[in-house]
Formats: structure tokens, sequence, C-alpha cells
């Protein structure tokens, strides 16, 4: 099959629409990103179903996150050596496998914890290939023009499949459960959550199987030369600490994921405990941040043009404003005051984050793009959970109010040093000169 996109497609962002390529690419993407949230919401109940130990849980969890962050970069590495889709696919193959055993042990009752151990590492791993893959193949399957636009609406179709996929895969599981004698409580309805999740893999890898990659010019070398994977990864790595502004992007994001993600994960359960005692509270508090997000992921999509100067400039006069929106964060008395805040800095977040995305998609070459992309998904997923951790050590020894207004003004103190000292600034959409 050949995989190279030859068809004329409209450049313009309307004209992604218009992109069968595109098409096949979203319609299977968000079908496998609506199971993924059936797994997310099924394995969880699972363990504590067959467990009743939150500490098992943590292990099962830890076993899907940890290899996952680990082995994202040789992750990148493989995909630039093999190309995103094949890649992809075999992911999409390996888990539609993985999901579909599960879901048959568990109908049959033949499953035990350590089969759950298993299966999770399987997931983790595979997943540790499929996000760089995935963040690697737009930049091969849509033009140039029409890039920021296929962003925002990749993001923001995940985004929405954050709302609906929970509450789909727990109404599922509640429709189909069984409390059968010697059986796991809700085991049918656990097993159609997973066999969703496989169907939904199996069916995205056909999809993919419809989308034609385009052309993209490889730098000149050695006639099928491939470097060791140890040596790609080390190359990737000296590829993105020796471009300055990639350099200088990437450690400003590390700072503002640290001092950001960990007040929104830990504080706010915290701060909706303290307002009314009540999970409504924190519902709305969450909620109101993750549709801020799918709208600023929207707006990104629907104006990719939209800045202030430049890049370089948006980036810092927006992180600037969520700083000044975190200070009063912790002062607030009433749920829809905290409502208001998370909605703005979500929609200031979702635009950034589409925005910055393809930044770092269009800056690499082709060649790196994988490791590339593997190094800024890593920034946060390696992070967060560093963050979250801080956060709930140091709500041991301060206040929220004391939390938010110190993150506030680090974020704040961070966006001037980097106006200061560093080139993000002067970032343009434009690819840097070689």
């Amino acid at each position: 099959m050949n995989d190279v996109n030859t068809h004329k497609t409209d450049n313009t962002p309307k004209g992604i629409f218009k992109d069968s390529n595109f098409l096949w690419m979203i319609g299977g993407g968000a079908i496998s990103m609506l199971g993924d949230q059936f797994t997310l919401i099924a394995l969880p109940w699972l363990v504590l179903k067959m467990t009743g130990d939150t500490l098992i849980l943590g292990i099962v969890l830890a076993l899907i996150s940890v290899p996952r962050a680990l082995l994202i970069l040789l992750g990148g590495a493989v995909v630039d050596r093999y190309s995103p889709k094949i890649v992809m696919m075999q992911t999409k193959y390996i888990n539609t496998l993985l999901l579909g055993i599960l879901s048959a042990l568990i109908f049959y009752g033949k499953l035990e914890l350590w089969m759950v151990y298993a299966l999770a590492l399987g997931l983790g791993i595979s997943t540790a290939f499929s996000i760089p893959s995935g963040t690697s193949m737009l930049p091969r399957v849509v033009a140039p023009a029409q890039l920021q636009s296929a962003n925002g609406i990749m993001l923001s179709v995940r985004q929405l499949t954050m709302f609906i996929g929970p509450v789909l895969a727990g109404l599922l599981i509640a429709l189909f459960g069984t409390h059968e004698q010697g059986m796991i409580n809700d085991a049918q309805g656990l097993a159609a959550a997973f066999f969703f999740d496989c169907f939904t893999y199996a069916f995205s890898a056909w999809t993919l199987s419809k989308v034609g990659m385009n052309n993209m010019t490889m730098p000149p070398g050695p006639a099928g030369h491939k470097p060791a994977l140890l040596q790609s990864l080390t190359e990737g790595l000296r590829y993105c600490w020796n471009e300055k502004q990639l350099r200088s992007c990437f450690i400003y994001w590390s700072a503002i994921a640290f001092f950001i993600m960990g007040p929104i994960q830990i504080a706010l359960p915290v701060m909706a405990n303290q307002l009314s005692n009540s999970a409504s509270a924190l519902g709305l508090l969450a909620g109101s941040h993750g549709a801020g997000t799918l709208l600023g992921m929207a707006l990104a999509g629907m104006k990719p043009n939209l800045r202030f100067g430049n890049l370089g400039r948006t980036i810092l006069l927006v992180d600037l404003i969520v700083g000044i929106l975190f200070i009063p964060m912790g002062l607030i008395s009433a749920s829809w005051q905290g409502a208001v805040i998370l909605l703005s800095v979500g929609i200031l977040g979702g635009f950034l984050h589409v925005a910055v995305f393809t930044w770092v998609q269009k800056q690499v070459p082709p060649n790196m793009i994988g490791r590339a992309m593997s190094m800024f998904m890593f920034i946060f997923m390696g992070i967060g959970p560093v963050s979250a951790a801080f956060t709930g050590w140091l709500l041991r020894g301060i206040t929220i109010p004391q939390l938010f207004m110190g993150s506030g003004s680090l974020l704040i103190l961070i966006v001037i040093m980097a106006t200061q000292i560093s080139p993000i600034a002067r970032v343009t959409d434009k690819r840097a000169a070689a």
C-alpha cells in the first residue's frame, strides 16, 4: 500500500474538512479516544472490585504511567526510525489484543491479579510508543497551513471525549453489571467496557490504514542509513538542547508545568472540601477548567493566526494573565467564583496548548519530529506527578491561599525573567532557519 498522499487539497484552515486523509484520521482517532476513557474508568473500578485495596490500585496505575514516562523518549526515536504510521498501527494491534484478552478473562471469570499487573504493564509500554507516533502523524497528513486548525480539532475532540467518555462508561458498566455469586461485582459491565475499547482500537486501526502520508522532505544522508536506537535517542536529545529557542521553550514550559499542574490537581479537591464539603463543588471547579480548555482549543482551531505580536509574546502574555488569575484563587468564598477563574484559565491554557503544540511540530525537521514531540510530552507526563506530590507535601505546612498566591507570583516572576534573559519573546510561528 502506498502511504504517500499526492492528492491536491485546499490549504486554507477551513479546507481541513475537505481533506479525506484528515477525516479518516479524526474519525478513527475520536472513536479510539472515547474508548480510552472507558478503560480509564473501568480499570480502577475493576481493581477495587477485585481487592478493595487502594495500594494495589496505585500499583496498577503505576504499572501504566511509569513505563510510559520512562520509555516515551525511546518511543520517539522508534517513531523517527520506522515512521509514525507504522508504529501507531502496531500499538493499535497490541492494545486490541491486550484489551480483548482482559475482557474475555473477566467475562469467563478467569481473571487473577497477576494478570491485571501484566496487562497494565503491557498497556503502559504500548502507550509510550503510541503517544509520540500520534503527535507526529498530523504534520505528515495535513498541509502546513492547516496544521494548527487540525491540532485544535484533534485536541478539542480529545477534551470532549474526556467529558462524555466517563459518563458513558459508567452507564455501560451499570447497565451490564452483574452480582452473580463467584464473580467480580459488575463483571459483565466491566467486560463490556473493556471490549468496547478493544473494538475502538481495531476500528481506528482500519481507519488509519486509509490515511495517506505526505512525502515530507528528509535531510540528506547515506542511503538506507538508520542509526542504532540509543544513538538516535542521543541525537534527539542533543538536537533539542542545541536548538536555542527549542531548549529555552522546553525549560520554560517545564517550570510552568511544575507551578501550575500541581495546584490544579491537588489543591482543587482540598479547596472544594473547604468551600462546601461536597463533591459537587469539585465537579463544578474541575468541569469549569475542562470546559474552558475545550473552548480555548476550539478557538485556536478557528483562529490559528490569532497572536499578540508574535507567538513568543503571546505565550508570555497568556502566562502572565494566568499568574495574575492564580493569585486570588485561594481567597474565593464560593464555588462559582473559582469556576469563573478556572474557566478563564482553561480558555487561555487550551488556546496556548494548541499553539505551542503546533509550533514544536513545525519547528523541527521531519526526521526529528518523533523525538522532539516525545520530549514535549515527557515534560508534562514526567513533571505532572512530581508537581502533584510536591504540592501535597507543601500543603502540610501552608494554606491554600498561600499556595495559590505563591504559585501565581512565581509564575509572574518566571514570565518576567523569560522576557529578559531568554529568546522566547522572539519566537515566531515560522520555522527557525537552519
